[in-house]
């Protein structure tokens, strides 16, 4: 809300953590402090610094701020909120296992996690629109999976490995990096739960395979791997699902032993012992052996074939940074996907101002609400207008009573707005104040007033809450103001733009000096124009390079220029 003017009141909500209240500011200044009605300067001075410190905290649990004109900002949230306000923004820049959440949940659920409780895309960086966003969603969740598997001859990567292990364990195709994600976030929410352990293993799995296959299929299935098992049992070797696989290919279908495999954990031998399974965390694949049933840890361990949380987590990271985050994303083939894939997720990062609209507005139905909206007699065409405000009066208001509503509404809201007064309402001609307003706008609607504020040019410092400073943003990415990206601006033009869109990488220090490239340009063209420039070469040869040297035909000038 940048554009608005400055509101004379902000409206601080916090709900703290527990150990960070009022209660616990006491207990540690003085364990034996006794509240009363008497305190000395220094104690007001502590408690008027403890609770300015409060908003840089980001413990709380809620830190919103609200305008007085009704607008606001979800600065933190560490749990579920609900506002009834006009509009709030918030900045997603939260992280889930060490990852960007806002790419994440993108993918898996099509928006950001603001999104579940009604935020919508608000603005994005870079001037990327909500079409974009949409588009760089829709590209990321439909990728395939399939180009990603396929190596010829080569040997088989850590992160082929990988997806075509939790492929394994899936019950259903995993085809798309959304199926992918989805399927891994699936497993951690339900490594936290509690697991029962089974009274009929096999009448729990016959339910999921009984149109395919019969009970006598996979049982007997199961004891012929159960005896290649055995046969290695002498020497305690774990055997892997992919080479049990290979063994009894030509046994079943690969279906039926993809299923025989899942739920081969916790079958009994005829020797008296179980089958066990792990997950090697160096080929990230499935291994099974027979031990006795007394070494099982615990019985409801038997039946879970998924891998620990710590493992599942470490491998969505490892997916999540070769896969997905444009910075560490391994190079594979084809290039035009890794490059959309590239493309979509840098959108998706710059994506972090979500927002959302409270409405519809409720009214009451036995009084009048008209939307209020300004125009100063006064203003400068190019002025952001403030937003309207919604006045509510009883069913006998007059249009003179409207004019006094909205001259104190506006006053209370806006500190530049100090002694104003509201003329005259646009659109209807010459009207008297005596006239009943319910017979212009009804019950409900809108109106426009025309006003003129005498002091505003002593308060014009409070015309904008970005500050009245004057610059120009022209980025070669489209934006025309600032976006919260780190800008620097041309030392001959002085027009601002993102450092990444002048080839300067975010971890890089800005130069000490810059030239865009449309001065680059024209100096190039005056360089070129005049016989002898040596003098206009020499001004400007210290300036950094950040795309590279820019030479020139004209005599005696070669100069390297930090360009846009």
């Amino acid at each position: 809300w940048s554009g608005h003017p400055v509101c004379r009141k902000r409206y601080h909500f916090i709900i703290r953590s527990c150990d960070n209240g009022i209660n616990s500011y006491e207990n540690k200044s003085c364990p034996s402090r006794v509240v009363s009605g008497d305190h000395d300067d220094d104690d007001v001075h502590d408690v008027e610094e403890w609770e300015y410190s409060q908003f840089e905290d980001n413990t709380h649990l809620l830190h919103g701020v609200v305008h007085s004109n009704g607008y606001g900002h979800l600065l933190t949230v560490n749990g579920r909120t609900l506002l009834s306000v006009r509009k709030v923004t918030v900045m997603d820049v939260s992280k889930k296992y060490g990852m960007e959440y806002r790419l994440l949940h993108a993918i898996t659920r099509g928006h950001s996690w603001y999104g579940n409780w009604g935020y919508e895309f608000g603005s994005g960086s870079y001037a990327l629109t909500q079409d974009a966003y949409k588009r760089a969603v829709d590209n990321l969740s439909t990728m395939p999976l399939s180009p990603l598997l396929f190596q010829g001859r080569k040997t088989r990567t850590r992160l082929q490995n990988i997806i075509a292990f939790y492929q394994s364990l899936s019950c259903s195709e995993l085809s798309t990096l959304k199926d992918l994600f989805s399927f891994l976030l699936r497993l951690i929410t339900e490594s936290h739960r509690t697991s029962m352990p089974k009274t009929s293993k096999m009448s729990d799995s016959s339910t999921n395979v009984l149109c395919a296959w019969t009970r006598n299929d996979v049982e007997s299935l199961q004891q012929a791997m159960i005896k290649v098992l055995m046969a290695t049992a002498p020497g305690s070797n774990w055997v892997t699902r992919r080479g049990l696989k290979g063994v009894m290919s030509k046994a079943a279908s690969p279906e039926l032993l993809d299923y025989c495999l899942k739920h081969l954990r916790g079958n009994l031998a005829t020797n008296g012992k179980v089958v066990e399974a792990r997950c090697n965390p160096n080929s990230s694949d499935i291994e099974f052996r027979l031990q006795p049933l007394s070494s099982v840890p615990n019985e409801s361990s038997l039946y879970s074939n998924c891998p620990s949380e710590e493992h599942i987590k470490g491998d969505l990271k490892f997916l999540f940074d070769s896969l997905l985050h444009p910075e560490t994303m391994l190079t594979y083939r084809p290039q035009a996907t890794r490059e959309c894939v590239i493309d979509s997720a840098t959108k998706l990062l710059d994506c972090k101002q979500f927002v959302k609209d409270y409405k519809p507005y409720a009214y009451n139905p036995f009084a009048i609400c008209v939307w209020c909206h300004l125009e100063l007699s006064d203003q400068p065409k190019d002025d952001p207008v403030p937003p309207p405000e919604l006045i509510v009066l009883p069913l006998n208001a007059t249009i003179g009573d409207l004019k006094s509503e909205a001259t104190n509404a506006f006053e209370d809201v806006y500190a530049m707005f100090k002694r104003f007064q509201v003329e005259h309402l646009l659109d209807y001609g010459s009207v008297e104040d005596n006239i009943t307003l319910k017979l212009l706008v009804g019950t409900t609607g809108s109106i426009q007033v025309k006003g003129r504020c005498p002091s505003k040019h002593g308060l014009n410092r409070y015309r904008l809450e970005r500050g009245t400073d004057n610059w120009t943003v022209d980025c070669t990415c489209g934006a025309k103001d600032d976006d919260g990206e780190r800008m620097l601006a041309c030392d001959i033009c002085g027009v601002w733009q993102h450092t990444r869109c002048a080839g300067i990488d975010n971890a890089d220090a800005i130069p000490a000096k810059f030239i865009c490239m449309r001065c680059a340009n024209s100096l190039h063209k005056k360089s070129t124009s005049i016989p002898n420039s040596g003098m206009e070469a020499r001004k400007f040869s210290q300036l950094d390079t950040c795309r590279g040297a820019i030479g020139s035909n004209g005599p005696g000038f070669t100069t390297a220029l930090t360009v846009g």
